[in-house]
């Protein structure tokens, strides 16, 4: 290859411009071909998706800085949401764990007025555990709390497991306006003592 590097060099000016992919002009100085304008490049390049680059959250720190009322205080249980106070609004209880999704509304006393899980949804074994699973459920408890007259709900999640936040986009996704999300996960501050380690 290097006996015929003089012979290219001369064939070849340095520096010709030559056509490129689609047609963009690309330079030639040596071995290191650039392009000609970034931009061009930058353009032709596909878009960025929400799948690549994750859902939007919200900047908490801006909003507290704008002091926006985000987080409840002493005023929130006679606080009115669409006419209702706060307090009298039904309750969406979420159970999340590794293996299923229990999603219960309750009116605003705790009275159960009806309960949907994965496995009762038509979900069985492994599926159960999935967020589409918890999503599914979400929608079909939610369609029937419409039929019922409720309208807007307080979340409360609960456990960990791959159904916490499909449950809530379920929820909303059926048309349900939810007013507040509370995590009710307990947290223990003494847990006992871990397993030993497992030797190999």
């Amino acid at each position: 290859m290097a006996l015929f590097r003089p012979l290219l060099s001369s064939v070849v000016p340095r520096c010709a411009l030559l056509t490129g992919v689609n047609g963009r002009a690309i330079h030639r100085s040596g071995v290191l071909c650039k392009v000609e304008d970034r931009k061009a490049m930058l353009a032709s390049l596909p878009s960025k998706d929400e799948g690549t680059i994750g859902e939007r959250s919200i900047d908490i720190d801006t909003m507290i800085n704008r002091k926006v009322n985000l987080f409840p205080d002493a005023n929130t249980p006679s606080t009115l949401f669409n006419g209702v106070p706060f307090n009298d609004i039904p309750i969406c209880a979420i159970r999340v764990s590794p293996n299923n999704t229990i999603i219960s509304i309750t009116d605003a006393k705790g009275v159960p007025q009806f309960i949907r899980s994965c496995g009762i949804e038509g979900f069985k074994n492994t599926r159960k555990g999935t967020n589409i699973a918890a999503q599914a459920t979400a929608i079909s408890i939610s369609n029937k709390a419409l039929e019922r007259g409720y309208k807007t709900v307080r979340v409360t999640v609960r456990g960990l497991g791959p159904g916490r936040m499909s449950a809530i986009k379920g929820l909303e996704m059926a048309g349900l306006n939810i007013i507040s999300i509370t995590d009710t996960t307990p947290v223990s501050w003494n847990p006992p003592r871990p397993r030993k380690q497992r030797k190999l």
